[in-house]
């Protein structure tokens, strides 16, 4: 699973998810890729699934890229807890995603085996997803 080496910070703030991704929102080095259509926390068990899926699924053939990187703590308290103790112990690491951005490249690969990765994978993330072709 994906997580920060160390961070400058432990806990984080929410933050919202509003506007659309300005950066990360192109293609940049495979042939394809994977773009989210809805803001959302991808957590990094879902983008360590999504990754499996999609290299079972080609077989290892090609090269892939992860575009996307949980760097955000979450904290959770302990269930039945009463208010005002503090906040919770970081439970999980998320990746902020905004619509618009690319969640996975990939290349050296046929493009119809790239776009039934994407899709299978596309099953695994919670949020609406577009395949995309490199422009030349």
């Amino acid at each position: 699973m994906l997580s920060p080496k160390r961070t400058k910070f432990r806990k984080h703030q929410r933050g919202r998810l509003k506007g659309v991704a300005t950066r990360g929102n192109k293609i940049s080095f495979g042939d394809y890729g994977l773009q989210s259509l809805e803001p959302i926390w991808l957590t990094s068990r879902q983008i360590e699934s999504a990754r499996r899926t999609i290299t079972r699924y080609v077989k290892r053939g090609g090269k892939l890229w992860i575009r996307v990187f949980p760097d955000k703590s979450v904290s959770a308290r302990a269930a039945e807890t009463r208010m005002g103790a503090g906040k919770g112990a970081p439970e999980y690491w998320v990746a902020v995603i905004k619509p618009g951005r690319i969640l996975f490249e990939i290349s050296g690969v046929p493009q119809i085996t790239a776009q039934n990765a994407m899709k299978m994978a596309s099953y695994k993330l919670p949020v609406k997803t577009k395949f995309l072709i490199k422009e030349e």
